[in-house]
């Protein structure tokens, strides 16, 4: 059955940083498509990062490009955002998503998702 679970989450204080995992199991074929999205109580879900398996395409949202880091290690299936200098308005629910091919960092292409780890960083 396909699996994935993330961690890593937790409440820091803002200038802080986190390291978000995401380890996937059960899938038939490799994954190419892996990405970060967060949502946000009463917003839309947007997404923060993505990058196929490879590595050459990778994606990052203007509000955490120079903070935030993605990256993955395909050989154990996980995937890492890195994320530094993290600031209040980074408080999200945020989930990781795969898709068999690589077509960009947009929700819809996505058709597998973890639950999400909360991210909760005050003032």
């Amino acid at each position: 059955q396909v699996e994935m679970v993330e961690s890593g989450g937790g409440l820091v204080q803002a200038g802080g940083s986190l390291r978000l995992s995401c380890t996937a199991s059960g899938f038939p074929f490799d994954v190419d498509g892996m990405a970060w999205f967060r949502q946000a109580p009463m917003k839309e879900r947007e997404g923060v990062s993505c990058v196929n398996r490879s590595g050459e395409r990778i994606y990052y949202a203007d509000s955490v490009k120079g903070r935030f880091t993605i990256s993955r290690d395909n050989a154990k299936n996980t995937l890492y955002l890195q994320m530094n200098s993290l600031k209040p308005d980074d408080t999200a629910m945020y989930y990781c998503a795969a898709t068999r091919y690589y077509s960009g960092c947009s929700m819809g292409h996505f058709a597998y998702w973890g639950q999400g780890t909360q991210v909760t960083v005050s003032s």
